[in-house]
């Protein structure tokens, strides 16, 4: 859809340099973290791989007290290309409820390649509190570049 814009190639070729052919841009993900002022920031090297007692490969387990305010922080770098309209969402359900509690998309932005990783912290979000929101949560968080 963009192949024939003139101006937005010579935009990449501004921030890019020569561009021979068109290369799909590669966003790799080094680390997850998590921010709380109950227990500092916790840190996770992506991809999250299982231990020997553990039969699921993406699990990330950690506690927040309800009302806590919190985090997250990714650190990813930009390979071959600009990546355009990255967007984070992330869908959470309560144990117990089969649909989901809460779902939100948020855009990261547009990043070129670089040598050094990019750091984008999350705007803070807080916790459910009260008697009925105490339980355990499960989340499943996706970044993919807008399509």
């Amino acid at each position: 859809r963009t192949q024939d814009d003139d101006s937005l190639r010579r935009w990449k070729e501004k921030l890019l340099g020569s561009i021979s052919g068109e290369t799909e841009a590669e966003v790799r993900f080094h680390s997850i973290g998590i921010m709380c002022s109950d227990f500092g920031e916790v840190t996770t090297p992506l991809p999250i791989v299982a231990n020997e007692n553990e039969s699921r490969s993406s699990r990330l387990l950690f506690t927040l007290r309800e009302g806590s305010q919190y985090q997250l922080k990714f650190t990813f770098t930009v390979l071959h290309n600009i990546v355009s309209g990255l967007t984070y969402s992330n869908t959470v359900w309560k144990s117990g409820i089969q649909d989901a509690v809460d779902q939100n998309k948020r855009m990261l932005g547009t990043f070129a390649p670089q040598r050094e990783p990019y750091v984008h912290t999350l705007e803070e979000e807080t916790t459910p509190s009260g008697i009925l929101a105490r339980g355990t949560y499960s989340a499943k968080l996706k970044v993919s570049p807008d399509s």
